[in-house]
């Protein structure tokens, strides 16, 4: 290996290091009383390092998140052309469950990660960034969606009413995970394909029948 690959991987482990130890002391001290310092303390560095890998703490406390939200992007535009925009953005959300498994672990124990998502869920600064995050993220994907049908989403409604329609249900899926006793990522993977497959079936307009 090349000295700037042997750099390269130094960095990436020091990067993974500062993220572990960020979210373990967010989880069990809470976000608002961990300091920088006291991150960068644990993993023996200085907080000049933590910040050349993370723009605050806020920014280490999404960024298992970011990496999730990238892949689902990431495999929606790979979606064959001729799939409906739900499907397409259902196929993307179970393939990307299929894969990042991996792409987490290497990171955090999914454990960690679940812990995670719950702490940003009861701690009201983050849960505030979460939604402001969230909001943005439909309209990226509202975007690509219109993209995709070649349609002018400030113009065609539909992109991002589907958008939001499948971000509920993705919240749903995650609330409940969230609350489960099941912290794996085949449960969370299992219950978002059962909720969307009910996507279709709970906007008919009777259910009665």
């Amino acid at each position: 290996m090349t000295v700037s690959g042997l750099r390269e991987r130094k960095k990436q482990r020091t990067r993974d290091a500062l993220l572990r130890v960020a979210l373990e002391l967010f989880t069990t001290h809470g976000y608002e009383e961990t300091t920088v310092d006291e991150i960068a303390d644990a993993v023996e560095v200085s907080q000049r390092t933590f910040f050349r890998y993370f723009a605050s703490k806020e920014d280490a406390a999404f960024a298992v998140q970011k990496m999730v939200e990238e892949r689902f992007v990431r495999a929606l535009a790979e979606r064959p052309a001729e799939e409906g925009p739900l499907d397409a953005m259902r196929n993307a959300v179970l393939s990307s469950w299929d894969t990042i498994g991996e792409a987490i672990m290497e990171v955090v124990p999914v454990e960690l990660y679940l812990r995670t998502f719950q702490m940003i869920e009861s701690t009201p600064a983050l849960l505030a960034t979460h939604l402001r995050r969230a909001t943005e993220m439909e309209e990226s994907i509202a975007r690509l969606i219109a993209e995709r049908e070649g349609l002018d989403v400030d113009e065609d409604p539909r992109p991002r009413i589907a958008v939001a329609a499948f971000s509920g249900v993705m919240r749903v899926t995650g609330q409940l995970w969230g609350r489960g006793t099941d912290p794996t990522l085949e449960a969370i993977r299992a219950l978002t394909e059962r909720y969307l497959d009910h996507l279709g079936p709970a906007l008919e307009p009777h259910w009665r029948d």
